[in-house]
């Protein structure tokens, strides 16, 4: 496979040079990872293929950490400053659809979301900073695992990531498709949304379907639940700030003629700032259980926060974006990019420590955790360099 890395400056062409050599064997060890996917908390296999490259570059490697996470340590000359660069290895579990000869060989479980590429394009980036990184300081790459089900940052960060390997900075990228491939973007301030979940048990009084009067009825109370859950985003929440309420399960009943005693409805929140997804936080148990009041039926709420607004620091965001802009040029940097509603756990890293969470360019692919989607390995050579490139500019 043949990698073309336009580039600006004399060392990102150095780099891309240097990173282009060992290009196929990247993408051929992103495709054996694909191949064998791992659920979260399940990165075994993938966890030592990682830490047993990272040692023979000649990282100190701490395996293990947040259960199968895995640090790769780097350190040259007495500089002060020290770096974390952090990818995800988790699958999620969908049945792959593509029929690739490197497609899943585990039966209902796939890279869907190219978590196998954000692996790929670290270990190359580590590889060239360890043979020939011009740098001073300490790198840390983090291997995370468990980012899709929100769990694996806090689980690291609760094993001392941060206290054990101090990171004055961290970074993060996701693939995103509908990107040019390997075009980078970057958003100062919020550029994900928090996401929290509500579970509501709505019971009422069941009975006949032809005898409506003797019973209060939780599916015609659920039903204004929902109508009325969408007045918080258009009456509540200011108008120039963003909020989604979406109501993604309702079950209730099981005939035609019987009115259930009870039905069971979730829901997911997400907001770009705190404050509103404080508010959601509070309006979403009122108005339930006020909604459903007004009907005479009783509405157990239980909220549960799942994990905050990804808030890129603008420092550190900007270091990004014109490290890209030096080693790429404008053709290749995006500057009209918005926040995307999605949401991620590198946001506990960015609460911890400053730092920037950018977007990479998959091309025109399906979309992510869908049953047809793979990354795209044009952009792993030119995300490769990229972080290199940036890891020797905050720590020079």
């Amino acid at each position: 496979m043949t990698v073309s890395i336009e580039t600006l400056s004399e060392r990102a062409g150095a780099v891309a040079a240097a990173v282009a050599r060992h290009a196929n064997e990247f993408v051929a060890l992103r495709r054996d990872i694909h191949r064998h996917p791992e659920l979260a908390f399940q990165e075994r296999r993938t966890s030592e293929l990682v830490a047993a490259r990272l040692a023979d570059w000649g990282f100190e490697v701490t395996r293990g950490l947040g259960g199968t996470g895995v640090v790769g340590t780097l350190k040259r000359g007495e500089g002060p400053r020290s770096l974390g660069l952090r990818a995800d290895m988790d699958a999620l579990p969908i049945a792959e659809t593509t029929g690739l000869p490197y497609a899943s060989i585990r039966e209902g479980v796939m890279h869907a979301c190219g978590h196998d590429g954000h692996t790929a394009i670290l270990l190359a980036a580590a590889r060239q900073l360890a043979e020939a990184g011009d740098f001073r300081g300490t790198l840390n790459v983090i291997f995370q695992p468990a980012e899709e089900i929100g769990a694996g940052a806090r689980r690291m960060l609760d094993d001392g990531l941060l206290e054990r390997f101090p990171c004055d900075a961290i970074f993060g990228l996701h693939n995103w498709p509908g990107l040019a491939a390997g075009r980078l973007a970057f958003v100062p301030g919020p550029a994900m949304a928090s996401v929290d979940q509500a579970h509501v048990t709505v019971r009422g009084k069941g009975g006949h379907g032809a005898e409506p009067q003797d019973t209060i009825d939780p599916i015609v109370v659920a039903a204004h639940i929902v109508t009325a859950l969408q007045t918080i985003v258009s009456r509540n929440v200011d108008p120039l700030d963003m909020a989604v309420v979406t109501v993604g399960s309702i079950h209730g009943g099981s005939a035609s003629n019987i009115i259930p005693e009870s039905v069971e409805m979730k829901l997911t929140a997400r907001a770009f700032r705190p404050q509103a997804r404080k508010l959601l936080e509070e309006r979403i148990p009122a108005l339930v259980r006020a909604q459903a009041e007004s009907f005479g039926a009783v509405a157990d709420v239980r909220y549960r926060l799942g994990f905050p607004p990804v808030v890129n620091h603008a420092a550190e965001t900007e270091l990004a974006r014109l490290t890209a802009l030096e080693t790429f040029g404008e053709t290749r940097v995006e500057e009209s990019f918005p926040p995307r509603t999605a949401s991620e756990d590198f946001a506990f890293f960015l609460d911890a420590r400053p730092g920037s969470f950018l977007f990479l360019g998959n091309g025109d692919s399906c979309s992510l955790h869908n049953s047809g989607y793979d990354f795209n390995d044009e952009s792993l050579a030119p995300a490769a360099v990229y972080w290199a490139l940036l890891a020797e500019s905050f720590l020079s």
